[in-house]
């Protein structure tokens, strides 16, 4: 059952200057949340990242889309993460649930709650949108992102800025829907044609059109960064009190 989100939300963090002594206890609830992310994703990939829209139900074609991709990342063994709500956060996590992969959400607190998809083997919950974001991008060499709204473009923006800028390496970002994005990728091509972005600057950004497609590009990335992945790879430690996330047993509705 999808538990109610009731933690508070401060409104008052980016209303301006605050007392100081508020401003520093800010700082440790951000450090906290910081290390909570850590402790709890530490152990749980090599990750996928599925960004997309929370507002497309179980019967859109762009919700079986990424359920059916899930499913295919989440053979070859990497942990599919999410945002951990509704729409195409749940179709990616419910893909990796259909084939026993390890399926993790990082949620977020919202005025307008929004509950933990029940497709999740660990559920992480953030106040704050930049921790959320960090620890999305943090632990995954790939991203996949399918058709959304603002948050979705937000955060394939804030990728593509980090792989620019070379804040991370050129992890591959597949685009998916080239009609439903045609108008982002004009507004790219203008970009370029006025000099305020290279092209060389995006060869890590492929759009696909179908799962064979994105099947295609994927079998011909994630080979190698899983190589890479296992070589530095850690093992929980029992004097951290850490833990390795488990994955439930497959979903018994694949289709």
């Amino acid at each position: 059952m999808m538990e109610k989100n009731d933690r508070h939300i401060d409104l008052r963090f980016l209303a301006g200057p605050r007392s100081r002594w508020k401003e520093l206890k800010n700082v440790f609830q951000i450090a906290s949340e910081f290390i909570y992310g850590f402790r709890r994703l530490h152990f749980v990939g090599p990750c996928v990242t599925f960004f997309g829209s929370a507002r497309f139900q179980e019967d859109h074609p762009y919700y079986e889309a990424a359920r059916d991709l899930a499913r295919r990342v989440g053979r070859v063994g990497f942990t599919i993460m999410t945002g951990g709500g509704p729409g195409i956060m749940e179709a990616a996590n419910r893909g990796a649930r259909d084939v026993g992969a390890r399926s993790v959400g990082c949620n977020i607190v919202l005025p307008h709650e929004q509950y933990a998809n029940p497709y999740l083997d660990d559920s992480l919950l953030f106040e704050r949108f930049f921790v959320r974001k960090v620890l999305l991008v943090k632990y995954s060499i790939c991203f996949v992102v399918m058709p959304g709204g603002a948050g979705t473009l937000d955060e394939l923006f804030e990728t593509i800025t980090l792989i620019q800028t070379g804040k991370v390496k050129d992890f591959p970002i597949l685009l998916y829907g080239r009609d439903y994005w045609a108008p982002t990728l004009a507004q790219i091509d203008r970009m370029v044609a006025e000099g305020t972005i290279g092209r060389e600057e995006l060869r890590f950004l492929t759009v696909v059109d179908s799962i064979e497609e994105a099947t295609t590009f994927l079998q011909e990335q994630l080979v190698v960064m899983w190589q890479q992945a296992q070589r530095r790879k850690d093992r929980p430690a029992w004097w951290f009190l850490e833990r390795r996330v488990k994955t439930r047993l497959p979903a018994r509705d694949p289709v």
